[in-house]
C-alpha cells in the first residue's frame, strides 16, 4: 500500500459534503461519492432529489450501496493517515490534563512516555522506541500520542484501533469492521457518538435530578402527611372515646332509669292490687254472712215468721262492679319490655354498623386502591384508533374505538403496505402520542382468552417480528387464558385471574406505566423508574383465535360507562 500512498492523495477520498474521509461511501448514478449518511442527510433536506456536485436530477432516489472498493481504499489512507490516529487520541485517548504517562518498559526509574503503540498496546520513552524506528517489523506499527492504558481500545478482530460507534449494535468499531460487518448500519465516529451519548446522559441526569426533586419534595410531604395524620388520628381517637364514654354513661344511666321505673310501676301495681284484694277479701266476708242468714231464713217453716224477716230492699250487699275490673298490669310491662328489646336491637344495629366501619378502616388497602385508582382517572384522555397503523387482519370501528382480528387469511399479501403498519403483530396505534404528561384510559376486554395492551414508543419495530426483551420498545400486558406477563418477560407471570376492563395510567416525567383492574380497583402491574426518550403510543392488540373465544373486540370505553354499555356494543 506504500505505492498506493504516492498515487492517491487524501483529497480523493474526501466526501464532497462533510469534508472528511469517506465513512461508508456509496457512489450516486451520475458518478460521484459521498458517505452514505452525508447523502442522505442531503436529500432528506431537499425536494427534488440531486447530485450535491453536479446538480444531476435523479427521478426517483437511487438505492445506494456501499463501495466496498473505496471503502477499503479510504480505510488505508486512514490507517496511513498518522494524524488521524494523534488528533482522535489527543481529544479521547489522553489521560486528564497535567496526567503523565510513564514508559512500560523502563525497570528501575519509569521514564515519561512520548508515544504509545497501538500493536503492542504499550508506551515507550524516548529510548525504548527506538526498536520502532530501527526493526522493519516495528516499523509498521501505529505510533499514536501517549495515553495511560490501550486495553479496551483496540479491535480483538482486527488489532486496529476502535474509532467509530455503530448506532444499531451500540458497537465500538475499527475502519475494518465499520466497512464489512457494520456497512448497512448507521456507524459514526466515537466522538460524534460521545457527544451524542453525552447530551442523551445529561438529559437523563437532569431527568433524575428532577425525580429526585420530586421524591424529596414527596418526602417532605408525606412526613407533614404523617404529622398531621397523628395529629387528626389523636383528635379522631379521643373524640371517639369520649363519644363512646359519654355513650356508654348515658346506656348505664338509662339503666338505671328503666330499673327505677319498672319498679315503680311494679309497686305502683302491688299497691293497687292489695286495695283491690282487701275491698274483695272484706265483701266475701258480708256475702259469707248474708248466705249464712238465707240458708237461715230458707229453713224456716213458720210462714208469718219468714214473711216478717224477709227483707224490703236487696238482699245482696253493694259490692265491686266484676264485670268493669281489670286488672292487666302484666300486659303493660310486657309492652315496655318489647318497646325496650326493639330500641336495643335498634342500638345494636347502629354498634354493628360502626364496628364494621372499624373493620374497614383496618383493610386500609382497598380505599387506598380506590383513592388511586380514582386519582389517576382524573387524567383520562379521549384516544383514538389509527387505522393506518393496524395490521391488514385487523377491523377498526367507524368510530375508530373497537378493534379486533378478522379471520380472512391471505387476501391482503398482494396490497399495498403502508410503511407504518405493523406487517407481524396484530398490532394498532392510538392516533396521538404523549409526552412530558400524564394520562389513562380504560379499555373493555370482556372474556377474551388472549390480549396485549400498553404503550409503545414512536420508533417500535412494525416490519417483522418484535422482539420481547428491554429493547422492544414497548411496555405492555400480554394476556394468556387466565395469567398476565409483560411483553418484555415471557412466561413470567406478575397476575392471575380474568380481567374485564383495564385502566391504564402513564405518568411520562416519571417514568411509570400502570396497569389496573377498574371493577376491583386492584393493581395488576406497574413498570416503574423507565427512562422514556420519545414519544408514547398507546398500543392495542387483540391477538389471533388460537385459543377460541377470541374473536370478539377491544373497546376503547369512557371511564364510568356500566358492564352492561359495554356488553350492549359487544353485540352491535
Amino acid at each position: 500500500m506504500a505505492s498506493g500512498s504516492s498515487i492517491f492523495s487524501e483529497d480523493q477520498f474526501l466526501c464532497p459534503i462533510c469534508l472528511d474521509v469517506f465513512t461508508r461511501p456509496v457512489s450516486t448514478p451520475c458518478g460521484h461519492n459521498f458517505c452514505m449518511l452525508c447523502i442522505k442527510t442531503y436529500w432528506n433536506d431537499v425536494q427534488v432529489c440531486r447530485c450535491p456536485v453536479c446538480n444531476h436530477t435523479f427521478e426517483r432516489r437511487p438505492d445506494l450501496k456501499v463501495n466496498t472498493f473505496i471503502s477499503e481504499l479510504a480505510s488505508n489512507v486512514l490507517s496511513l493517515k498518522g494524524k488521524v490516529f494523534d488528533t482522535w487520541s489527543a481529544h479521547s485517548l489522553q489521560a486528564s490534563p497535567g496526567a503523565v504517562v510513564l514508559c512500560g518498559i523502563c525497570t528501575d526509574t519509569p521514564q515519561e512516555a512520548i508515544k504509545s503503540c497501538v500493536e503492542c498496546q504499550t508506551s515507550y520513552c524516548d529510548v525504548h522506541l527506538a526498536p520502532h524506528h530501527l526493526a522493519p517489523g516495528l516499523k509498521k506499527h501505529t505510533l499514536i500520542e501517549p495515553v495511560a492504558s490501550l486495553e479496551g481500545r483496540i479491535c480483538e478482530e482486527h488489532n486496529r484501533l476502535l474509532m467509530w460507534f455503530c448506532r444499531d449494535d451500540s458497537a465500538l468499531l475499527c475502519d475494518v469492521c465499520s466497512s464489512s460487518h457494520h456497512k448497512e448500519h448507521s456507524v459514526v465516529p466515537v466522538e460524534q457518538a460521545y457527544d451524542e451519548k453525552k447530551s442523551l446522559l445529561e438529559h437523563t441526569e437532569g431527568k433524575v435530578q428532577r425525580m429526585i426533586q420530586e421524591r424529596l419534595q414527596n418526602v417532605v410531604k408525606v412526613k407533614e402527611s404523617v404529622k398531621l395524620s397523628k395529629t387528626e388520628t389523636e383528635k379522631v381517637i379521643a373524640s371517639g372515646m369520649q363519644d363512646l364514654t359519654d355513650l356508654v354513661s348515658e346506656i348505664q344511666r338509662s339503666q338505671t332509669e328503666l330499673i327505677a321505673v319498672i319498679e315503680e310501676k311494679q309497686k305502683t301495681v302491688e299497691q293497687k292490687a292489695g286495695g283491690v284484694i282487701s275491698d274483695m277479701e272484706k265483701e266475701i266476708t258480708e256475702l259469707q254472712l248474708t248466705s249464712v242468714k238465707l240458708t237461715e231464713l230458707k229453713q224456716t217453716k213458720d210462714q208469718l215468721h219468714f214473711l216478717r224477716h224477709y227483707p224490703n230492699s236487696s238482699v245482696l250487699p253493694q259490692t265491686i262492679d266484676l264485670l268493669n275490673l281489670s286488672f292487666n298490669r302484666h300486659l303493660e310491662i310486657q309492652h315496655v319490655g318489647e318497646y325496650l328489646r326493639n330500641s336495643v336491637s335498634q342500638l345494636r344495629t347502629l354498634l354493628n354498623k360502626m364496628n364494621t366501619d372499624i373493620q374497614k378502616l383496618c383493610d386500609s388497602s382497598d380505599v387506598s386502591n380506590k383513592a388511586t385508582l380514582r386519582y389517576m382517572q382524573q387524567y383520562e384522555v379521549n384516544v383514538l384508533l389509527d387505522p393506518d397503523t393496524a395490521h391488514p387482519l385487523l377491523m377498526i370501528s367507524d368510530d375508530l374505538k373497537e378493534v379486533r382480528y378478522s379471520m380472512r387469511t391471505g387476501w391482503w399479501a398482494n396490497q399495498i403496505s403502508n410503511p407504518n403498519m405493523f406487517t407481524e403483530h396484530l398490532a394498532v396505534l392510538g392516533n396521538r402520542s404523549f409526552s412530558s404528561r400524564k394520562l389513562y384510559f380504560e379499555v373493555y376486554v370482556g372474556q377474551k382468552t388472549e390480549w396485549c395492551l400498553g404503550m409503545a414508543a414512536a420508533s417500535v419495530q412494525r416490519r417483522g417480528s418484535l422482539s420481547r426483551d428491554s429493547r422492544s420498545g414497548l411496555w405492555a400486558m400480554w394476556f394468556l387464558e387466565n395469567k398476565f406477563e409483560t411483553f418484555n418477560s415471557p412466561d413470567e407471570p406478575v397476575h392471575f385471574g380474568k380481567v374485564e376492563r383495564i385502566g391504564v395510567f402513564m405518568d411520562y416525567d416519571r417514568g411509570q406505566i400502570s396497569f389496573w383492574d377498574t371493577e376491583a380497583a386492584t393493581l395488576i402491574y406497574s413498570f416503574s423508574e423507565c427512562f422514556f426518550t420519545e414519544e408514547l403510543y398507546p398500543y392495542f392488540n387483540p391477538c389471533d383465535n388460537e385459543f377460541g373465544s377470541n374473536l370478539d373486540p377491544i373497546i376503547i370505553v369512557p371511564v364510568g360507562e356500566s358492564e352492561s354499555a359495554g356488553l350492549q356494543r359487544l353485540t352491535l
